[in-house]
């Protein structure tokens, strides 16, 4: 049975791991012969990537299923993949029997084999993996969306089972790429003029090597010592995994951006507990010791759950406490939200809506205050710049400094510069979320990225 001409349509939901899990699906559907189109009207398949790791998750997915299950009568075929696939298996099928495809991220292996199925018409194709499943996606065939930065999936799975967490059971269990699969990647990478990598997991810091070659730290040296890439980042960090190591590799290597994103999720030993995280405040307040102590400024960002079962106003202040201590430059906090077959569904003392929602709030004010002030320290500062966007109408041009803080900025030229090109700003203005800064040196040959940047000639263009 012909897919309409074998055009697809995908839709992600969720983190970056989602983001480029689809990446390597639209390449895999490209080599099986499939071609993009823009609208679910336009397809044949239409897929839906799926996370489940905030409230409602799975609710938007129907919902969003609901409001095209017409298109079945007019042959049109759906795949539910992701999280909430592994998650709800084959219930969805019970719930939109429309659905022809459910496949969780550690099977998309196998995709090209239950493409095929589903084009022999066969109605309803399962692609679930328990934990017991030792591969990683590896694919060629990766479609990156975007041509200057791309993301390299080191490590999948998760070993971690925090109390509030779905991951585990949606992505199985810790699977790691080899060192040399991961550095072929990244010189690949680098040859198509990629100048931005970024490491991805679940705990990408909990990476072993299967060949045994290359600690952490050492795979971070070793793909930002690749010729061609310009910086380095990697995202998301567990306490528990984070080693001296990875500070003295940033500190060591240029290419490697200084910013570290580690979640804490509350700045109470107690509810640290109850999560199962198995860090104490103390052991975390360590590792930020030892970042705020490199040699050159380091920036920090942080994940923060309020409304944890059992949190009391006296931990909710320590949360706080941590916040002035620390004095992060982003804080993503979020209420807790009970995730089926977690541990925390069944446990007591939980708190109200009302409190959580005071408490998240009374959180982001406290945060924006922190991040009022540390902003402004970056006043006259010279900041290197990646160019991702222009505000034609504002005049304006905006990207992201190596400490992952968005810049925008006038260069003083008529000529805009290149996406994906460097300049060098200079911050003239703050806000609790940005930086405003003028270039002083733009790069006129950027657009010329089979060269590596620092080869680049530069025009001056002192402002």
């Amino acid at each position: 049975m012909a897919l309409l001409d074998k055009t697809f349509y995908i839709e992600t939901f969720g983190c970056q791991m989602n983001v480029h899990d689809s990446e390597k699906v639209i390449g895999t559907l490209l080599h099986e012969g499939y071609r993009r189109v823009d609208t679910e009207m336009e397809a044949g398949l239409i897929l839906y990537n799926t996370c489940s790791i905030r409230d409602k998750a799975e609710q938007k997915v129907f919902n969003r299923l609901n409001d095209y299950k017409a298109l079945h009568k007019k042959g049109k075929r759906f795949a539910v993949l992701g999280c909430v696939a592994q998650q709800e298996g084959e219930k969805i099928f019970e719930r939109a029997p429309y659905v022809s495809l459910v496949s969780g991220s550690a099977s998309y292996r196998k995709l090209p084999e239950m493409l095929a199925q589903l084009e022999a018409g066969t109605e309803r194709i399962t692609g679930l993996d328990d934990r017991q499943t030792e591969e990683a996606f590896e694919t060629e065939f990766t479609a990156r969306s975007n041509p200057h930065r791309g993301y390299i999936t080191i490590i999948e799975g998760c070993d971690k089972f925090c109390a509030y967490c779905v991951v585990p059971y949606t992505r199985g269990k810790e699977r790691s790429r080899t060192s040399s699969s991961v550095l072929a990647e990244a010189r690949h990478m680098a040859d198509a003029g990629y100048t931005d990598i970024q490491l991805l997991g679940q705990n990408v810091n909990s990476y072993k090597d299967p060949s045994g070659k290359m600690s952490f730290a050492e795979l971070l040296t070793a793909v930002g010592q690749v010729h061609g890439i310009r910086r380095v980042r990697f995202t998301t960090s567990h306490p528990r995994d984070f080693t001296r190591d990875i500070v003295e590799a940033i500190e060591n290597v240029p290419t490697l951006c200084d910013h570290v994103h580690l979640p804490v999720q509350s700045g109470s030993t107690d509810v640290l507990r109850r999560m199962q995280r198995e860090y104490t405040r103390e052991w975390y307040l360590e590792r930020i010791a030892w970042i705020r102590a490199a040699r050159r400024p380091i920036s920090l960002t942080t994940d923060i759950i309020v409304g944890f079962p059992g949190e009391n106003e006296r931990d909710f202040e320590q949360t706080l406490a941590l916040l002035e201590q620390v004095q992060y430059d982003a804080v993503f906090a979020f209420k807790y939200s009970p995730r089926p077959n977690t541990p925390a569904v069944s446990m007591e003392e939980s708190v109200p809506e009302d409190v959580k929602t005071a408490r998240l709030q009374q959180l982001l004010d406290y945060q924006r205050e922190i991040q009022r002030a540390n902003y402004l320290k970056h006043v006259g500062e010279l900041v290197e710049v990646m160019v991702e966007g222009h505000n034609r109408a504002r005049g304006q041009i905006s990207g992201r400094s190596s400490q992952n803080m968005v810049v925008n900025f006038t260069t003083g030229a008529p000529i805009l510069p290149a996406l994906g090109s460097y300049l060098n700003v200079r911050i003239t203005g703050a806000f609790p979320n940005s930086l405003l800064g003028e270039a002083v040196v733009w790069n006129a040959a950027a657009a010329d990225r089979s060269r590596h940047p620092m080869d680049v000639p530069v025009k001056i263009s002192v402002v």
